[in-house]
């Protein structure tokens, strides 16, 4: 299936979406996947099978968030904790992976048109150097897109972000007390991202999974039971149902924090490295 797909929505569905759009949309939605391998253990299919579900089910829902007038998406795609499944099943997904940024490339034109920016969070170092190569290009060749943006959380855990933007802070110069939250948050993986104001995990799993620890200090968390591939539009709506319900409590938390003082500090030139080392990988 390709990353951006056709509008398949019924009349009914815009016209709820519609009725939504009358309250506040939120600007930036994160997934935790979870439940393609129940899903495949369901349906007796075997799990190379749940995994393809999983990202079609991504592709369609990424279609959702277009309509809703979401300007920014993170998904957990995979942690480095999946590096400990099985040889079969972590060269399953990286297959899949290698299979999927092959086709963003081939959709160049249909990402340009639709202002798409595809971004990857983590620690590209640990996976192969063929998929590393993929995932440069297609960051690459997407970067000045600004309509919509896709972050994809490929091996990452929250630990190893805040490991690496502390260890890029200490190869500054700087002293201690120039050290603050702002200047941390400018050192992750996600630094070019606002905070998610949603974050959704299916499959009735309740936890976090290391993923955006430090970013979701004010996010309005949904957990639902449905297995990732079985999330329809209606599980969609629901959580912006509950999102716009809790909108005033999160703003008013919100308002409280952002009166603290703020350092501004920030690394000078870490992002024209980031993309130097991008262009290294995709060489």
């Amino acid at each position: 299936m390709s990353w951006v797909v056709e509008n398949s929505l019924a009349w009914y569905h815009k016209l709820f979406i519609n009725i939504l759009k009358c309250g506040p949309i939120p600007r930036h939605i994160a997934f935790i996947m979870d439940g393609n391998r129940r899903y495949a253990s369901k349906q007796n299919v075997n799990k190379a099978v749940g995994h393809t579900r999983g990202f079609d089910k991504l592709a369609e829902t990424l279609l959702w968030c277009r309509e809703m007038g979401v300007r920014e998406v993170t998904v957990y795609a995979f942690s480095i904790e999946n590096f400990k499944r099985s040889e079969e099943e972590v060269e399953t997904l990286m297959q899949l992976a290698k299979e999927k940024y092959a086709k963003i490339l081939e959709e160049k034109d249909k990402l340009h048109e639709n202002g798409v920016c595809i971004r990857v969070i983590g620690n590209l170092n640990l996976i192969p150097k063929d998929l590393r190569k993929s995932i440069a290009q297609a960051v690459l060749m997407t970067k000045n897109n600004n309509k919509s943006f896709l972050n994809v959380a490929f091996a990452y855990t929250s630990r190893d972000e805040i490991t690496n933007s502390m260890q890029t802070i200490a190869t500054s110069d700087l002293d201690a007390e120039e050290i603050d939250s702002d200047l941390i948050s400018s050192c992750m993986y996600s630094s070019e991202s606002e905070r998610p104001d949603i974050l959704i995990r299916s499959s009735g799993e309740v936890r976090f999974s290391d993923f955006l620890l430090w970013q979701i200090w004010n996010t309005n968390v949904i957990f639902t039971d449905v297995l990732w591939p079985d999330f329809s539009v209606w599980h969609f709506f629901a959580c912006i149902f509950q999102y716009q319900r809790c909108y005033k409590n999160m703003q008013l938390v919100g308002e409280s924090l952002e009166k603290e003082p703020k350092g501004g500090k920030t690394m000078a030139g870490l992002e024209e490295r980031r993309l130097k080392q991008l262009e290294i990988y995709a060489s």
